[in-house]
């Protein structure tokens, strides 16, 4: 059973808000495995250092997060009036989203089914 009246839980839960400046991007076509292999090479490094390594790292999925990461860092600064140079990458992970499937007709009427990954990827940033 719950502890309370619902509208105490509800208070309680909404008091436990996270206002670490995240940003988000939803319905990428990229793997969740593809996107967690770049961003484990940002995972605690500071934002010049992350933004320098995913520049300079030739898959797909880099660039995608480097816009994640740049809007992160532009919600510390102007909505949480973060000092920039202070910034690390506090957290960085990918969720799986929504599977496309497609079908790829085969021979003598049989066919194959295509599925098309999408994932969802967060970056937090933080003050050290």
């Amino acid at each position: 059973m719950a502890k309370g009246h619902r509208t105490q839980i509800k208070r309680e839960r909404n008091q436990n808000n996270d206002n670490r400046p995240t940003a988000k991007v939803t319905f990428v076509r990229v793997s969740t495995t593809k996107a967690k292999i770049v961003l484990d090479q940002i995972k605690g490094k500071d934002v010049q250092t992350a933004l320098a390594i995913l520049a300079y790292t030739p898959r797909y999925a880099a660039d995608i997060i480097e816009k994640v990461l740049k809007s992160a860092i532009a919600n510390a600064e102007h909505n949480n009036g973060m000092d920039v140079s202070k910034l690390f990458v506090e957290e960085a992970y990918a969720t799986q989203g929504p599977t496309l499937k497609r079908i790829r007709p085969r021979a003598q009427g049989r066919a194959y089914s295509i599925h098309k990954q999408t994932s969802h990827i967060t970056v937090v940033v933080n003050e050290r």
